[in-house]
């Protein structure tokens, strides 16, 4: 009978000890790091107290999970973990058969653009070509899930290929780069900037310098009060609820534009095709609006002041009851004086209306 439960327990930790083994834990030392994931889940959190490292947990996943390897070590000046995926086409077939992403990963297992926001920006052409898809029979069925813990006042540099990212309640300077995948953060503080390929990027609640970009995808921000914010998109709409920044920048190059409840010093708003809608709560140094085709309504407390400029190539131009001492009137054109004429305002339009309103 002992024999017998002895080898039961022998079966039974055949059986468990693989699951086990797709589960580990990871701590990254120093103040500047990066991560690098192909495909799967990112959630990141602040945690951890002063003077505490960056830890990762990974949950490897799929058919061929145990072919996944973790790397670590030091890269270009700065602490680095990387999840190796050892081929060059990636299966995910639960995925849904939508899925086919193309991207280059250099040899060290790191890809994307690692300076883009400091304005320096590498070729994403070096390294191998991997295709992440649910189209193919053949391939590698794997994928990691991270949870990343990180501590107030760390630079992390986070990149992933597939799949969601989610960045919650952090201190830092914060850096996400995504290839296909829509991203959700809340509650930012001090620095944090997002690009994604293809995706949403949504923001809740966040205090700093924040940029927000996508290729493709719309961006929703709501709640941010900092020194600079900017969003954009190539081809979505942009909508900015609540926010207050020195500089403000809001473009899409096919989009409408939908701010409310705003305020700032210095704004501007640019879509290629859409319409522009802005309600700004205070007074501003400069304001300038323009669509190449759309419609733009501008809202703004009675006691403005700004010499302002209405321009728009086919379409009406309405003050809404603002009282403006006009220095040029067209039908498509209108410049003057608002209040004491302390700012700027001008507004450019296509082919579109231009609207000027009292909040």
């Amino acid at each position: 009978m002992l024999a017998r439960a002895l080898s039961l327990v022998s079966v039974v930790a055949l059986l468990v000890t693989p699951a086990a083994a797709q589960t580990s834990r990871h701590v990254l030392k120093g103040d500047s790091v990066a991560i690098y994931n192909l495909v799967g889940e990112l959630r990141v959190e602040g945690g951890g107290g002063a003077g505490a490292d960056v830890v990762v947990e990974i949950q490897r996943g799929g058919d061929d999970a145990a072919k996944l390897d973790v790397q670590s070590g030091p890269l270009r000046g700065r602490e680095t973990l990387r999840v190796i995926y050892p081929d060059d086409v990636i299966v995910m077939p639960d995925w849904g058969r939508g899925w086919n992403t193309t991207m280059h990963v250099r040899d060290d297992g790191t890809f994307g653009d690692e300076d883009w926001w400091e304005g320096k920006h590498h070729s994403h052409a070096d390294g191998r070509e991997v295709r992440i898809t649910g189209r193919s029979r053949s391939g590698l069925e794997a994928f990691a899930d991270l949870h990343v813990t990180v501590p107030k006042g760390k630079t992390v540099g986070l990149y992933l290929g597939v799949g969601k990212a989610f960045v919650t309640n952090v201190d830092g300077a914060i850096r996400v780069w995504v290839a296909s995948a829509d991203v959700a953060a809340d509650r930012a503080r001090g620095s944090l900037r997002i690009q994604t390929g293809s995706g949403n990027v949504d923001l809740r609640t966040a205090s700093g310098d924040v940029g927000l970009a996508t290729g493709s995808g719309d961006i929703t921000a709501a709640g941010v009060d900092g020194s600079r914010l900017r969003l954009e998109t190539g081809s979505g709409t942009v909508k900015l609820r609540d926010g207050k920044a020195a500089d403000i920048h809001v473009e899409t190059g096919s989009g409408d534009i939908d701010v409310t409840a705003t305020s700032g010093d210095e704004l501007s708003f640019e879509t290629g095709s859409g319409d522009v809608d802005v309600a700004l709560t205070a007074t501003f140094s400069s304001v300038h609006i323009e669509t190449g085709s759309g419609d733009v309504t501008l809202k703004v407390p009675a006691t403005v002041g700004a010499q302002v400029d209405l321009d728009t190539g086919s379409g009406d131009i309405d003050l809404g009851g603002l009282t403006l001492q006009v220095r040029h009137i067209e039908h498509d054109h209108v410049s003057g004086t608002l209040g004491d004429g302390k700012g700027r305002l001008s507004v450019e339009t296509g082919s579109g209306n231009v609207y000027l309103q009292k909040l």
